[in-house]
């Protein structure tokens, strides 16, 4: 099994990615999923001007990032919340896409420095993935302060209870995985 975790910040000085490396090191130590960080921050994708579909000439680069997108059985979003919405880099890379999402089984984990963990993306976030009919897995993953909760490679403060909330959010996601299995079997 394939699991991409997409970090969507850009931004300098990100914290969010905190919580990408602690899915990749969760995923490993405890499924049998092959784990991949997508980082948006080292692809670095222009603004969006037309969908891959119709895209004449996508960069090799585009094609990979499909590719990864489409051949994962699951994906993480790891997304931090700038002013009550998710970043332009996640926005892009969404409409970039749209068959490879389709029916994939997306968990989402907020993040934000404060005490509201990135909350009020969700929704929109939720929308525009279902908007181009991926499947939103519907477990959450909130960060509030994370700064605080997981230092810059990814190591929770509070390790048990981190993992005890990941367990719940990741089985989440593997049992949409196994359905959907199922269901084009």
């Amino acid at each position: 099994m394939k699991i991409a975790i997409l970090s969507a910040s850009v931004r300098t000085g990100r914290n969010s990615h905190r919580v990408a490396l602690f899915f990749k090191a969760y995923l490993e130590n405890n499924t049998p999923a092959v784990v991949e960080i997508l980082d948006l921050q080292q692809y670095q994708f222009p603004i969006f001007e037309e969908r891959l579909k119709f895209q004449k000439t996508p960069s090799a680069q585009t094609l990979e990032f499909a590719d990864k997108i489409k051949s994962a059985e699951g994906v993480i979003i790891v997304t931090p919340e700038y002013n009550g919405g998710y970043p332009a880099s996640l926005k892009n890379v969404i409409d970039l896409l749209s068959d490879e999402w389709k029916r994939k089984p997306t968990a989402i984990s907020t993040v934000s420095t404060g005490g509201f963990a990135g909350m009020n993306v969700i929704t929109s976030l939720q929308y525009s993935l279902w908007k181009i009919q991926a499947w939103t897995v519907p477990a959450l993953f909130p960060v509030p302060k994370v700064n605080e909760a997981y230092d810059e490679q990814g190591q929770p403060s509070d390790k048990a209870g981190s993992e005890k909330r990941a367990k719940v959010f990741v089985d989440e996601l593997l049992w949409c995985i196994e359905a959907k299995s199922r269901m084009n079997g």
